[in-house]
């Protein structure tokens, strides 16, 4: 494994770098999303599709899976094979029912006539929310990929650096939806009531 010269390996350097960047791709898009917020002139409207409960209880099966994240890696780091393809496996479905809310909330909003450009909120939430979800499908993707590897015994503790990595990545996605969840539904479902 190589070292930068600050002493982090070039993959875990090369995923901070990668975070940054994609920071500023969030960044911009909740920027979009707020100055927009609340001048759509015509209907549907944020507070009347929004369901805070159902996204909710989304956000909890996102957060678990952070959980699920850390335990896989630990279980890698210790060399036990069984807690890594476990662990490695929930984090990845609990990714899989957060993405299966996501889709039935987004055919829900095209059913209330709610397209992606049918005004600045339905353009402003479908792409920011689309992006986290499609950095989720990747995540998904990259867990499945650590999960075969496990299976096959190939992720080991000489391996952890590949789920931590990985981990860094699930993790920050997690992150940008606690502001995406802050942002979008509940301050949205504040000043609707």
């Amino acid at each position: 494994m190589e070292r930068t010269s600050t002493g982090v390996p070039n993959e875990k350097m090369l995923m901070w770098a990668f975070i940054g960047s994609e920071c500023m791709l969030f960044g911009s898009l909740i920027a979009t999303y707020l100055a927009y917020r609340g001048r759509s002139i015509v209907g549907p409207y944020e507070e009347e599709l929004l369901n805070i409960p159902f996204i909710t209880v989304t956000t909890f099966v996102l957060l678990m899976s952070s959980l699920m994240m850390v335990l896989a890696l630990s279980a890698v780091q210790r060399g036990d094979p069984r807690g890594s393809k476990l662990f490695l496996l929930l984090t990845a479905l609990l990714g899989l029912v957060f993405l299966a809310g996501q889709v039935f909330e987004f055919n829900h909003f095209a059913h209330e006539g709610l397209g992606l450009g049918r005004n600045l909120f339905s353009g402003t939430f479908f792409l920011t929310t689309g992006f986290h979800g499609a950095h989720v499908t990747v995540g998904v993707i990259w867990l499945l990929t650590l999960w075969a590897m496990a299976m096959r015994g190939r992720l080991g503790p000489e391996k952890s650096l590949k789920v931590e990595v990985a981990g860094l990545y699930w993790h920050f996605v997690d992150v940008v939806w606690i502001v995406l969840f802050t942002v979008i539904y509940l301050m949205s479902g504040a000043s609707g009531a």
